[in-house]
């Protein structure tokens, strides 16, 4: 039989601070992201940050919340995001992935959201008859240098044995991709690049609606999920990665006035832009983002900000190779659809929700 245990805050920072998170065959959470829930501003100290599915005393799965809210007309709403969700799968037939999602509508009185699932995560949410499909955003990812080492095998395993084949393929195809960039030049405007968000740029953005202040986000920046370093195998989600960073980054007008920040997401060669604000055209973000691209030798570069990706369309110079669409999908659980009004729209920039932190 399944028994469930919840986790808020305090409860939460006692399991991490003893050492009892690890004494499992898998890792229900890791101390970093453990310590990012807790200092997320948005999460009460009452509110349930993880829960434990356990049966005859071996932890069976587990479940994590993100608390988030909307403040609308001045009224909040307050709601989750689930940010994890794993079944061992030698208890699957005790069905604990819906006693956990259940235990999840029960603390949240059915406001949940979910963002950037997998396909099994998704049949699920749907069987369970309680979600829609809400605000989808359409995006693009451009490629910037080829990553056939590691992509192949992924798709086909069989493909591992050859797989230093591709690495000296890459390295050919790279050079050449980079003695073509090598007339790339640093952008001729002011800009300025920090590892998080300083006054200026907190009063520059405070003119934008926005589901996170700049305090939330520099939040975020000191608690990342992701941390450098070797992954831990008993973890199965995001937890360490070669390298990770936020870059901050203003760019100036002619005048020298603020006219854009925006924030930098780079993992392991791949690049996204979580938050963007500007009062310009971003033309300059283009050419921004193409030195950083080649300087920083970045892979690839998911984007859902739609007026970027059109200015990125028209710009003759940005060094893609190739680019695809995107789409990301959002599920809200019925009842937080029913708290809101209507036509509601969020303005979810691409780091909102969970997003920015992995």
């Amino acid at each position: 039989m399944i028994q469930l245990k919840t986790f808020n805050r305090k409860e939460l920072e006692d399991f991490i601070s003893s050492g009892d998170f690890e004494q499992y065959d898998f890792l229900p959470i890791t101390k970093h992201r453990a310590l990012s829930h807790i200092r997320n501003p948005k999460a009460g100290d009452e509110d349930t940050l993880l829960i434990l599915a356990f049966h005859e005393e071996r932890l069976a799965g587990y479940v994590g919340c993100f608390p988030d809210c909307f403040d609308i007309d001045g009224k909040k709403i307050r709601y989750a995001w689930l940010s994890t969700l794993y079944i061992n799968p030698e208890f699957r037939k005790e069905r604990p992935a819906k006693k956990l999602l259940k235990k999840v509508f029960e603390e949240y009185e059915g406001k949940i959201a979910i963002t950037e699932f997998t396909k099994e995560a998704e049949a699920l949410y749907n069987i369970m008859g309680v979600f829609e499909y809400v605000f989808p955003k359409e995006g693009k990812r451009y490629y910037f240098r080829t990553d056939a080492a590691k992509m192949i095998p992924e798709k086909k395993p069989g493909t591992k044995k050859i797989e230093p084949l591709f690495h000296i393929l890459d390295a050919a195809a790279n050079l050449l991709i980079s003695t073509k960039n090598l007339g790339i030049q640093k952008p001729d405007f002011r800009y300025e690049t920090l590892s998080s968000i300083d006054q200026e740029s907190a009063d520059f953005i405070s003119e934008f609606q926005s589901q996170r202040n700049a305090e939330e986000i520099n939040i975020f920046i000191k608690n990342p999920w992701v941390l450098e370093g070797k992954k831990d195998g008993r973890y199965l989600f995001s937890s360490f990665a070669g390298v990770f960073k936020y870059f901050w980054v203003k760019i100036y007008d002619k005048d020298n006035r603020l006219s854009t920040c925006l924030m930098l997401q780079l993992r392991d060669g791949y690049l996204k832009i979580p938050y963007l604000f500007s009062v310009s055209d971003l033309d300059e973000v283009v050419g921004f983002l193409n030195y950083f691209i080649v300087e920083n030798k970045v892979k690839g570069f998911t984007c859902y900000q739609t007026e970027l990706n059109d200015a990125i369309q028209k710009s003759k110079s940005f060094s893609k190779i190739y680019q695809r669409d995107f789409r990301r999908e959002y599920l809200f659980h019925k009842q937080l659809l029913q708290e809101l009004p209507e036509n509601f729209d969020p303005h979810y920039q691409d780091g909102d929700g969970d997003c920015m932190m992995t």
